[in-house]
Protein backbone atom coordinates (compact mmCIF):
# COMPACT_ATOMS: atom_id res chain seq x y z
CA UNK A 1 0.00 0.00 0.00
CA UNK A 2 1.53 3.13 -0.59
CA UNK A 3 2.51 5.93 1.60
CA UNK A 4 2.02 8.61 -0.27
CA UNK A 5 -0.32 11.58 1.17
CA UNK A 6 0.57 10.21 4.39
CA UNK A 7 2.58 11.92 7.32
CA UNK A 8 4.72 9.36 9.01
CA UNK A 9 3.53 9.88 12.20
CA UNK A 10 0.35 9.04 11.08
CA UNK A 11 1.10 5.70 9.86
CA UNK A 12 3.12 4.47 12.88
CA UNK A 13 0.30 5.43 14.94
CA UNK A 14 -1.81 3.45 12.14
CA UNK A 15 0.29 0.36 12.19
CA UNK A 16 0.29 0.04 16.37
CA UNK A 17 -3.22 0.46 16.62
CA UNK A 18 -3.55 -2.53 13.92
CA UNK A 19 -1.03 -4.44 15.80
CA UNK A 20 -3.08 -3.64 19.30
CA UNK A 21 -6.06 -4.85 17.68
CA UNK A 22 -4.37 -8.05 16.20
CA UNK A 23 -2.90 -9.06 18.97
CA UNK A 24 -5.70 -8.26 22.04
CA UNK A 25 -8.44 -10.84 23.48
CA UNK A 26 -10.40 -8.23 23.67
CA UNK A 27 -10.14 -4.62 22.65
CA UNK A 28 -11.84 -1.56 24.70
CA UNK A 29 -12.44 1.56 22.81
CA UNK A 30 -12.54 4.72 24.04
CA UNK A 31 -13.38 8.02 22.34
CA UNK A 32 -14.11 11.34 22.99
CA UNK A 33 -17.03 13.21 22.86
CA UNK A 34 -16.45 14.62 19.14
CA UNK A 35 -18.07 13.44 15.62
CA UNK A 36 -14.45 12.74 14.60
CA UNK A 37 -13.22 10.49 17.81
CA UNK A 38 -16.94 8.63 17.20
CA UNK A 39 -16.52 8.34 13.58
CA UNK A 40 -12.71 7.08 14.22
CA UNK A 41 -14.65 4.23 16.76
CA UNK A 42 -16.97 2.83 14.25
CA UNK A 43 -14.36 2.22 11.51
CA UNK A 44 -12.31 0.17 13.99
CA UNK A 45 -15.11 -1.19 15.37
CA UNK A 46 -16.45 -2.18 12.00
CA UNK A 47 -13.26 -4.02 10.92
CA UNK A 48 -13.09 -5.95 14.63
CA UNK A 49 -16.49 -7.37 13.57
CA UNK A 50 -15.46 -7.99 10.68
CA UNK A 51 -12.66 -10.46 11.99
CA UNK A 52 -14.96 -11.56 15.04
CA UNK A 53 -13.02 -9.66 17.54
CA UNK A 54 -14.60 -8.83 20.31
CA UNK A 55 -14.85 -5.59 21.34
CA UNK A 56 -17.25 -2.53 23.48
CA UNK A 57 -17.07 1.21 22.44
CA UNK A 58 -18.04 3.98 24.38
CA UNK A 59 -17.80 8.07 24.08
CA UNK A 60 -16.73 9.82 27.47
CA UNK A 61 -16.84 13.16 28.43
CA UNK A 62 -13.47 15.44 27.33
CA UNK A 63 -12.15 15.30 30.94
CA UNK A 64 -12.91 11.29 31.51
CA UNK A 65 -10.17 8.84 32.28
CA UNK A 66 -9.94 6.15 30.24
CA UNK A 67 -9.08 2.79 32.73
CA UNK A 68 -8.68 -0.81 32.19
CA UNK A 69 -10.91 -3.21 32.87
CA UNK A 70 -8.82 -6.19 33.45
CA UNK A 71 -5.59 -6.91 32.47
CA UNK A 72 -7.30 -9.41 29.13
CA UNK A 73 -7.87 -5.90 28.02
CA UNK A 74 -6.38 -3.62 24.99
CA UNK A 75 -7.48 -0.29 25.27
CA UNK A 76 -7.67 2.48 22.51
CA UNK A 77 -8.52 5.94 22.83
CA UNK A 78 -9.53 7.85 19.79
CA UNK A 79 -8.93 11.81 20.09
CA UNK A 80 -6.84 11.81 23.32
CA UNK A 81 -3.08 10.88 24.23
CA UNK A 82 -3.22 8.84 27.42
CA UNK A 83 0.39 7.08 28.37
CA UNK A 84 -2.20 4.30 30.38
CA UNK A 85 -3.46 3.12 27.31
CA UNK A 86 -1.80 0.27 25.25
CA UNK A 87 -2.58 2.89 22.14
CA UNK A 88 -3.93 5.99 21.35
CA UNK A 89 -4.65 8.58 18.06
CA UNK A 90 -4.89 11.58 19.41
CA UNK A 91 -5.80 15.15 17.71
CA UNK A 92 -2.67 15.91 15.34
CA UNK A 93 -1.89 16.44 11.83
CA UNK A 94 -4.54 13.73 10.32
CA UNK A 95 -7.85 13.14 11.41
CA UNK A 96 -8.47 11.01 13.69
CA UNK A 97 -10.81 8.74 11.77
CA UNK A 98 -8.59 8.94 8.68
CA UNK A 99 -5.88 7.29 11.34
CA UNK A 100 -8.23 4.51 12.07
CA UNK A 101 -8.97 4.50 8.52
CA UNK A 102 -5.81 3.37 7.85
CA UNK A 103 -5.26 1.32 10.86
CA UNK A 104 -8.67 -0.62 9.85
CA UNK A 105 -7.20 -1.01 5.97
CA UNK A 106 -4.69 -2.94 7.38
CA UNK A 107 -6.85 -5.28 9.71
CA UNK A 108 -8.77 -5.81 5.99
CA UNK A 109 -12.14 -3.82 6.71
CA UNK A 110 -12.01 0.15 6.47
CA UNK A 111 -15.29 1.92 6.31
CA UNK A 112 -14.22 4.78 4.05
CA UNK A 113 -17.43 6.95 4.00
CA UNK A 114 -17.92 6.44 7.73
CA UNK A 115 -13.88 8.06 7.94
CA UNK A 116 -14.48 10.72 5.70
CA UNK A 117 -17.67 11.84 7.37
CA UNK A 118 -15.80 11.80 11.08
CA UNK A 119 -12.84 13.93 8.85
CA UNK A 120 -15.30 16.66 7.74
CA UNK A 121 -15.55 17.88 11.18
CA UNK A 122 -12.48 17.27 12.40
CA UNK A 123 -9.74 20.21 13.04
CA UNK A 124 -7.36 18.78 10.26
CA UNK A 125 -7.67 18.15 6.44
CA UNK A 126 -8.37 14.89 4.93
CA UNK A 127 -6.17 13.42 2.33
CA UNK A 128 -6.44 12.59 -1.04
CA UNK A 129 -5.93 9.19 -0.17
CA UNK A 130 -9.18 9.07 1.82
CA UNK A 131 -11.59 11.05 -0.43
CA UNK A 132 -10.55 8.79 -3.33
CA UNK A 133 -11.40 5.60 -1.63
CA UNK A 134 -14.69 7.50 0.02
CA UNK A 135 -15.23 7.48 -3.85
CA UNK A 136 -18.37 9.76 -3.77
CA UNK A 137 -18.16 13.43 -5.70
CA UNK A 138 -19.41 16.98 -5.01
CA UNK A 139 -22.50 18.52 -6.18
CA UNK A 140 -24.11 21.47 -5.37
CA UNK A 141 -26.00 22.85 -2.79
CA UNK A 142 -25.68 22.73 0.97
CA UNK A 143 -24.69 20.26 3.38
CA UNK A 144 -27.39 19.02 5.37
CA UNK A 145 -28.65 15.48 6.71
CA UNK A 146 -32.35 15.73 6.11
CA UNK A 147 -34.54 16.49 2.57
CA UNK A 148 -36.21 18.92 4.46
CA UNK A 149 -34.49 21.66 4.25
CA UNK A 150 -36.33 23.95 6.73
CA UNK A 151 -35.06 21.73 9.34
CA UNK A 152 -31.48 20.80 7.63
CA UNK A 153 -30.91 24.35 7.64
CA UNK A 154 -32.48 25.75 10.58
CA UNK A 155 -30.78 23.07 12.96
CA UNK A 156 -27.27 22.02 10.92
CA UNK A 157 -24.00 23.14 12.67
CA UNK A 158 -21.82 23.44 10.08
CA UNK A 159 -22.65 27.78 9.63
CA UNK A 160 -24.17 29.92 11.46
CA UNK A 161 -26.95 32.66 9.86
CA UNK A 162 -29.35 35.16 10.80
CA UNK A 163 -32.05 32.19 10.18
CA UNK A 164 -29.83 29.14 11.93
CA UNK A 165 -31.91 28.09 15.19
CA UNK A 166 -35.42 29.47 13.61
CA UNK A 167 -37.51 27.29 11.27
CA UNK A 168 -39.52 30.36 10.24
CA UNK A 169 -36.66 32.40 8.92
CA UNK A 170 -35.52 29.64 7.18
CA UNK A 171 -38.44 29.55 5.68
CA UNK A 172 -38.61 33.24 4.71
CA UNK A 173 -35.01 33.29 3.46
CA UNK A 174 -35.99 29.97 0.87
CA UNK A 175 -39.39 31.66 0.30
CA UNK A 176 -37.11 35.34 -1.13
CA UNK A 177 -35.07 32.50 -3.46
CA UNK A 178 -38.57 30.83 -4.71
CA UNK A 179 -36.96 27.84 -3.42
CA UNK A 180 -39.85 26.99 -1.06
CA UNK A 181 -41.60 24.17 -3.41
CA UNK A 182 -38.13 22.51 -3.75
CA UNK A 183 -37.45 23.19 0.47
CA UNK A 184 -39.46 19.59 1.19
CA UNK A 185 -37.53 17.39 -0.11
CA UNK A 186 -33.59 18.53 -1.45
CA UNK A 187 -33.21 15.28 -3.40
CA UNK A 188 -35.75 16.65 -5.98
CA UNK A 189 -33.93 19.79 -7.04
CA UNK A 190 -32.33 20.53 -9.84
CA UNK A 191 -28.94 22.00 -10.66
CA UNK A 192 -29.54 25.68 -10.95
CA UNK A 193 -31.91 25.40 -7.47
CA UNK A 194 -29.12 23.90 -5.80
CA UNK A 195 -26.66 26.62 -7.30
CA UNK A 196 -29.45 29.24 -6.47
CA UNK A 197 -30.16 27.76 -2.67
CA UNK A 198 -25.96 27.93 -2.38
CA UNK A 199 -25.75 31.67 -3.23
CA UNK A 200 -28.46 32.12 -0.76
CA UNK A 201 -26.90 30.66 1.98
CA UNK A 202 -23.73 31.82 1.39
CA UNK A 203 -24.81 35.54 0.68
CA UNK A 204 -27.11 35.31 4.02
CA UNK A 205 -24.03 34.14 6.19
CA UNK A 206 -21.91 36.62 4.70
CA UNK A 207 -23.72 39.43 5.32
CA UNK A 208 -25.11 38.67 8.63
CA UNK A 209 -24.16 42.65 10.64
CA UNK A 210 -22.37 40.82 13.05
CA UNK A 211 -20.41 38.37 10.83
CA UNK A 212 -16.75 38.48 10.50
CA UNK A 213 -14.35 37.99 7.45
CA UNK A 214 -13.80 34.62 8.62
CA UNK A 215 -17.19 33.51 8.00
CA UNK A 216 -16.75 33.56 4.20
CA UNK A 217 -14.36 30.99 4.47
CA UNK A 218 -15.99 28.64 6.36
CA UNK A 219 -19.21 28.87 5.00
CA UNK A 220 -17.65 26.89 2.12
CA UNK A 221 -17.27 24.12 4.08
CA UNK A 222 -21.76 23.52 4.28
CA UNK A 223 -21.72 23.92 0.64
CA UNK A 224 -21.09 21.80 -2.34
CA UNK A 225 -21.15 18.79 -0.17
CA UNK A 226 -20.08 14.97 -1.18
CA UNK A 227 -23.08 13.17 -1.90
CA UNK A 228 -23.90 9.74 -0.49
CA UNK A 229 -23.50 7.99 3.08
CA UNK A 230 -26.92 7.32 5.02
CA UNK A 231 -27.47 11.43 5.65
CA UNK A 232 -27.40 11.81 2.06
CA UNK A 233 -24.24 14.35 2.05
CA UNK A 234 -20.86 13.25 3.91
CA UNK A 235 -20.46 16.48 5.39
CA UNK A 236 -24.34 16.33 6.81
CA UNK A 237 -23.50 12.50 8.01
CA UNK A 238 -20.24 14.14 9.47
CA UNK A 239 -22.61 17.08 11.32
CA UNK A 240 -25.00 14.13 12.78
CA UNK A 241 -21.96 11.92 14.38
CA UNK A 242 -20.45 15.53 15.78
CA UNK A 243 -23.92 16.45 17.70
CA UNK A 244 -24.61 12.89 19.09
CA UNK A 245 -21.38 12.62 20.43
CA UNK A 246 -21.80 15.39 22.61
CA UNK A 247 -26.01 15.27 23.00
CA UNK A 248 -26.47 11.48 23.01
CA UNK A 249 -23.14 9.22 23.48
CA UNK A 250 -24.72 6.16 23.46
CA UNK A 251 -27.28 6.72 20.38
CA UNK A 252 -24.02 7.57 18.72
CA UNK A 253 -21.80 4.58 19.18
CA UNK A 254 -24.85 2.84 17.75
CA UNK A 255 -25.23 4.93 14.79
CA UNK A 256 -21.13 4.47 14.14
CA UNK A 257 -21.60 1.10 14.95
CA UNK A 258 -24.31 0.91 12.19
CA UNK A 259 -27.37 -0.33 13.98
CA UNK A 260 -30.54 1.20 13.01
CA UNK A 261 -30.09 5.03 15.23
CA UNK A 262 -31.45 6.88 12.19
CA UNK A 263 -34.10 8.29 13.93
CA UNK A 264 -32.55 9.15 17.58
CA UNK A 265 -29.73 10.35 16.25
CA UNK A 266 -31.68 13.05 14.18
CA UNK A 267 -33.20 13.90 17.29
CA UNK A 268 -29.78 14.62 19.07
CA UNK A 269 -28.84 16.22 16.19
CA UNK A 270 -31.85 18.75 16.15
CA UNK A 271 -31.63 19.26 19.80
CA UNK A 272 -27.97 19.97 19.20
CA UNK A 273 -27.96 22.59 17.03
CA UNK A 274 -31.01 24.22 18.02
CA UNK A 275 -29.38 25.01 21.56
CA UNK A 276 -25.90 25.83 19.82
CA UNK A 277 -27.42 28.49 17.64
CA UNK A 278 -29.47 29.89 20.61
CA UNK A 279 -26.85 30.11 22.52
CA UNK A 280 -24.80 32.01 20.38
CA UNK A 281 -27.80 33.94 19.12
CA UNK A 282 -28.74 34.98 22.97
CA UNK A 283 -25.24 35.46 24.40
CA UNK A 284 -23.69 38.80 25.73
CA UNK A 285 -20.27 39.26 23.91
CA UNK A 286 -17.27 41.17 24.74
CA UNK A 287 -14.10 41.87 23.33
CA UNK A 288 -10.49 41.83 24.49
CA UNK A 289 -7.35 42.02 23.32
CA UNK A 290 -6.85 38.58 20.53
CA UNK A 291 -10.09 36.96 22.86
CA UNK A 292 -13.87 37.66 22.08
CA UNK A 293 -16.17 36.21 25.01
CA UNK A 294 -19.83 35.05 24.38
CA UNK A 295 -22.05 34.49 27.66
CA UNK A 296 -25.01 33.10 28.00
CA UNK A 297 -26.82 31.44 30.95
CA UNK A 298 -29.73 28.50 31.23
CA UNK A 299 -32.83 31.14 32.03
CA UNK A 300 -31.52 33.54 28.68
CA UNK A 301 -32.11 30.09 26.71
CA UNK A 302 -35.42 28.43 28.81
CA UNK A 303 -33.11 25.60 29.36
CA UNK A 304 -33.40 23.77 32.49
CA UNK A 305 -29.64 24.07 33.13
CA UNK A 306 -26.07 24.68 32.31
CA UNK A 307 -25.39 21.74 31.60
CA UNK A 308 -27.85 21.94 28.55
CA UNK A 309 -25.69 23.97 26.26
CA UNK A 310 -23.08 22.93 23.99
CA UNK A 311 -20.84 25.16 24.61
CA UNK A 312 -18.49 23.54 22.39
CA UNK A 313 -20.33 23.83 19.71
CA UNK A 314 -21.02 27.31 20.96
CA UNK A 315 -17.39 27.96 20.65
CA UNK A 316 -16.56 26.85 17.24
CA UNK A 317 -19.57 28.31 15.91
CA UNK A 318 -18.59 32.21 17.01
CA UNK A 319 -14.80 31.70 16.28
CA UNK A 320 -15.71 30.83 12.82
CA UNK A 321 -18.73 33.51 12.21
CA UNK A 322 -18.55 35.85 15.25
CA UNK A 323 -15.69 36.22 16.54
CA UNK A 324 -13.27 39.13 15.16
CA UNK A 325 -10.53 37.87 17.39
CA UNK A 326 -8.42 34.71 16.64
CA UNK A 327 -9.98 33.05 20.05
CA UNK A 328 -13.30 32.36 21.04
CA UNK A 329 -14.50 31.33 24.34
CA UNK A 330 -18.05 30.32 25.44
CA UNK A 331 -19.16 30.46 29.14
CA UNK A 332 -22.03 28.85 30.95
CA UNK A 333 -22.81 28.48 34.35
CA UNK A 334 -20.00 26.36 35.63
CA UNK A 335 -18.51 25.35 32.33
CA UNK A 336 -17.02 26.73 29.11
CA UNK A 337 -15.17 25.79 25.73
CA UNK A 338 -12.44 27.62 23.79
CA UNK A 339 -12.06 27.56 20.52
CA UNK A 340 -8.89 28.90 18.45
CA UNK A 341 -8.41 30.05 14.32
CA UNK A 342 -4.93 28.51 14.32
CA UNK A 343 -2.32 26.76 17.02
CA UNK A 344 -2.68 28.65 20.56
CA UNK A 345 -2.12 25.90 23.03
CA UNK A 346 -5.87 26.19 24.25
CA UNK A 347 -5.32 22.72 26.01
CA UNK A 348 -2.53 24.17 28.02
CA UNK A 349 -4.34 27.71 28.65
CA UNK A 350 -7.22 26.25 29.84
CA UNK A 351 -5.55 23.99 32.10
CA UNK A 352 -3.90 26.63 34.25
CA UNK A 353 -7.31 29.14 33.75
CA UNK A 354 -8.81 25.56 36.11
CA UNK A 355 -6.26 25.81 38.29
CA UNK A 356 -6.54 28.85 39.53
CA UNK A 357 -9.92 28.97 39.85
CA UNK A 358 -11.05 25.01 40.57
CA UNK A 359 -12.06 22.31 37.56
CA UNK A 360 -11.30 20.24 35.33
CA UNK A 361 -10.15 20.84 32.11
CA UNK A 362 -8.54 19.26 28.68
CA UNK A 363 -7.68 20.06 24.97
CA UNK A 364 -5.94 20.81 22.09
CA UNK A 365 -3.76 23.47 20.73
CA UNK A 366 -7.00 24.67 19.07
CA UNK A 367 -9.98 23.78 21.20
CA UNK A 368 -10.36 23.14 24.70
CA UNK A 369 -13.24 22.47 27.85
CA UNK A 370 -13.48 22.74 31.16
CA UNK A 371 -15.92 22.47 33.70
CA UNK A 372 -15.01 25.31 36.48
CA UNK A 373 -16.28 25.93 40.74
CA UNK A 374 -16.37 29.92 40.37
CA UNK A 375 -18.88 32.29 39.00
CA UNK A 376 -18.61 33.13 34.79
CA UNK A 377 -16.77 36.56 35.29
CA UNK A 378 -14.02 35.27 37.45
CA UNK A 379 -13.41 32.11 34.89
CA UNK A 380 -13.32 35.05 32.15
CA UNK A 381 -10.66 36.22 34.23
CA UNK A 382 -8.24 33.31 34.58
CA UNK A 383 -8.92 32.40 31.34
CA UNK A 384 -7.78 36.04 29.70
CA UNK A 385 -4.54 36.10 32.19
CA UNK A 386 -4.06 32.79 31.32
CA UNK A 387 -4.72 33.61 27.60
Amino acid sequence: MSTADRPAESASAASDVAAVCRDAEFVRLVATADGDALAATGVLARALAATDRPFQASVVAPTATAERATEADATITLGRDDATVDAAIPSGSQPISEVAFRAAEELGSADAVLALAGATVAAATPSGHLREAAGVERRPGVATPRTDLIEGLAYGTRLHAPFSGDPDDVRTALADCNLMLAAEDADSMDEDERRRLASMIALRTVGADDATQRAAECVEDALFPHAGGPFGTVEGYGDVLDAVAREAPGTGVALALGHDARDAALDAWQTHGERAHQALANATTGRYDGLFVARAGADDLDLPDSASIPVGTAARLCRDFRSPEPVALFVTDGQAAAAAVEDRQLGATMDAAVERVGGRATGTSRHAQAGFETDTASFIEAFREAL
